[in-house]
């Protein structure tokens, strides 16, 4: 039943959803280009803003538990499970006070409308998968930003999004980039659940009346640890929390 009412609403979503990224298109180029960072970073925001009122019309609801557990004023690393694209809209709106940067794959660099010039010109890094190497000085570059900036980097170590929530094994070396080049940076584990239930149909239709919850973990100060026990802390905290 859900999917065959799901019809109908997700083909008005997609609507709202894709003249949402082209609205925003030239809004994002006017802020970049004649007013800076500070205005496009608020257009980004607002985007996103209206990406989740588009995703209100399936029925979908955000929880954010614990933001008060993320230091401020401090370099942030972002670690978490990957489920969905509405993880990526969540987390830069709901944390847009800390500037989320995010690890991206070199694929979304082009091609959609927002997206691709975000991810270009907003602070987010594109990486090759096939190509490890190429990651090193990249990841490396949002390190040094996010220290000298005091903002932050998401990162999601499973490489992949789960097709059914089933976190996946965590992939060490882009955290370690990040660490190693932001030391004052704190680790802060995010576990999120539900996103993989928007999609569960796959792309059309959509899945309805879901509640998308982030669980904020307590911060791990990078200086504190070796990178082992940070990388074993965080892996823990995120995947405890994730419910199937």
């Amino acid at each position: 039943m859900e999917k065959l009412l799901s019809y109908p609403i997700s083909i008005i979503y997609y609507l709202c959803f894709g003249l949402t990224l082209v609205i925003f298109h030239p809004i994002q180029w006017i802020c970049f280009n004649v007013f800076g960072y500070q205005a496009h970073k608020k257009s980004v925001d607002y985007l996103n803003f209206f990406l989740v009122k588009c995703t209100n019309l399936l029925g979908t609801s955000y929880t954010f538990r614990y933001r008060n557990l993320i230091p401020e004023n401090v370099p942030i690393i972002f670690v978490a499970n990957h489920q969905s694209l509405y993880d990526i809209v969540g987390i830069i709106w709901y944390l847009r006070k800390f500037h989320a940067k995010f690890v991206s794959k070199k694929e979304l660099g082009k091609g959609i409308p927002s997206v691709s010039y975000n991810l270009r010109h907003g602070g987010s890094v594109l990486i090759d998968r096939k190509d490890p190497k190429q990651a090193i000085p990249v990841i490396k570059g949002l390190s040094e930003y996010i220290e000298k900036n005091k903002r932050s980097a998401v990162i999601f170590p499973e490489g992949t999004r789960s097709k059914n929530g089933k976190p996946k094994e965590f992939a060490q070396s882009g955290l370690k980039i990040l660490c190693k080049y932001a030391p004052s940076a704190y680790v802060v584990p995010i576990s999120i659940n539900n996103s993989w239930k928007m999609v569960k149909f796959g792309p059309f239709p959509m899945g309805l009346g879901n509640n998308l919850q982030f669980i904020i973990h307590e911060a791990i100060p990078v200086s504190e640890f070796s990178f082992e026990e940070i990388m074993e802390k965080t892996e823990k905290a995120v995947t405890q929390s994730i419910k199937i």
